[in-house]
């Protein structure tokens, strides 16, 4: 995770600042974590999968790629997750539709 703050920090446009949304996971709340002081870390409520697009990502990998099968191997996991993942990279837009909240768009 601090590997990847130090990126996203790089990325930030000279004296811009980052709001990162996250979920609670331990790794991104660790009092350890160094966060860069371009960025400020905005956790999601607990319990609150319905607020974090990526959950919705992970959903689709799922229900597309990744379900109803038997892996022969670990390789095998590792292989079609990644064939999954290649296939959705592939597809900005569709990132982008699955990743919307309807009621973030209402007026």
């Amino acid at each position: 995770m601090a590997a990847q703050l130090e990126e996203v920090s790089q990325a930030v446009a000279p004296g811009a600042h980052a709001v990162l949304l996250l979920d609670q996971a331990g790794w991104h709340v660790s009092p350890k974590l160094k966060v860069p002081a371009n960025i400020t870390l905005l956790p999601l409520p607990p319990r609150s999968p319905e607020l974090n697009p990526v959950e919705t990502v992970w959903q689709y990998i799922r229900d597309n790629w990744l379900s109803n099968r038997i892996f022969g191997s670990y390789e095998q996991i590792v292989d079609h997750c990644c064939d999954a993942w290649n296939k959705l990279i592939d597809q900005p837009w569709l990132i982008m539709s699955i990743g919307l909240r309807d009621w973030a768009h209402r007026s």
